[in-house]
């Protein structure tokens, strides 16, 4: 009983953590159309994104272009997929 709660509680984060991974994708997208800066809704965006690719910006900057979103994509990428490999086979 408590590890099929466990495992299930494990699938749902993953799930999670996904949807969170595309989300920081679409905000990243949007930050390159002109004038989207100026909207409220996109600063809430921004801050919910930044949770934790904030930790990332302002690494690797080349003229007005901050790559270093892509390192903390790869880095949060890796993490899901020894979640989905690593952990979750183990628990089932």
């Amino acid at each position: 009983m408590l590890l099929t709660l466990l495992a299930n509680g494990l699938i749902i984060l993953f799930y999670i953590l996904r949807a969170y991974l595309g989300f920081m994708i679409i905000v990243c997208l949007l930050s390159w159309i002109p004038g989207v800066y100026s909207y409220k809704w996109y600063h809430v965006l921004r801050r919910i994104s930044d949770f934790y690719l904030g930790r990332f910006r302002g690494w690797v900057v080349i003229g007005p272009i901050d790559f270093t979103p892509i390192i903390g994509f790869l880095i949060y990428e890796f993490a899901l997929e020894i979640l989905a490999t690593r952990i979750l086979p183990m628990v089932f």
